[in-house]
């Protein structure tokens, strides 16, 4: 695609997840705040926007992305997601709360934000669960509906809500919180940086915990920038007919 200064950061990672990493590099949230342009995103944080989108332009040229989620029906996306993300995220949330209440008890008296930390992945932990499970109950059965409908072009038939723009407003603003939440951790952790006495499982944990958040990100973006995005448009066409 086409790179400039008017483009929505989202947009861009939706073509080419590679350029997520450019925006890392200069700390400009992709998923949560992917509905910046890229004029926006610099100007708030003080940064060359003519140098981001060079280096965006070059990334993008270089590398294709790894799967075209942007041709996916919504409701092979949703698969995807639940699959590869919602999975990931049930998995590992036991095996990293159990390395943080041993790296609690074991170095918590020199490192007092460990306790915080426990605390903010207990949080998200507990508030994702709950996310997934609407997602899966609701929002994801609704996107096959809306996928079967306009490759037949027979009408939707769902009782539960007459748009999905509401319950998508509702997992918008719980993505956010979730970002903040790993923002914090981030913070606390120093961008995940193992201190001189950490012990083996100290740096497991910090390992896992930064896979997790670039899981979460991922994550994020593929249901705020592609999946809501293209339910939503689906719906107003379908409407139309």
């Amino acid at each position: 695609m086409e790179i400039n200064k008017e483009n929505l950061v989202g947009e861009i990672v939706a073509s080419n997840y590679q350029t997520a990493t450019v925006f890392k590099k200069y700390g400009i949230d992709f998923c949560c705040n992917g509905n910046r342009s890229i004029e926006n995103a610099c100007k708030g944080q003080d940064i060359d926007s003519t140098i981001l989108i060079e280096e965006l332009k070059e990334v993008d040229a270089k590398v294709q992305a790894d799967h075209d989620y942007e041709s996916w029906n919504i409701g092979f996306l949703s698969d995807y997601i639940y699959n590869n993300h919602h999975r990931y995220v049930e998995r590992k949330i036991p095996e990293i709360k159990g390395h943080l209440d041993k790296i609690c008890q074991v170095h918590g008296d020199n490192h007092p934000e460990l306790f915080e930390i426990r605390n903010l992945f207990s949080d998200s932990a507990n508030e994702l669960t709950m996310h997934m499970k609407k997602e899966e109950i609701i929002l994801f059965p609704y996107f096959r509906k809306l996928a079967e409908a306009l490759e037949s072009g027979d009408p939707i038939l769902s009782g539960q809500f007459k748009s999905a723009e509401s319950p998508i407003a509702v997992m918008h603003k719980e993505h956010d919180n979730e970002g903040e939440r790993f923002r914090r951790i981030n913070q606390l952790t120093n961008n995940y940086t193992i201190p001189e006495d950490a012990c083996g499982t100290y740096q497991v944990t910090f390992s896992l915990l930064k896979e997790f958040e670039e899981d979460l990100h991922k994550h994020i973006h593929l249901e705020n920038n592609i999946l809501f995005s293209k339910a939503l448009k689906i719906e107003k066409e379908l409407s139309l007919k």
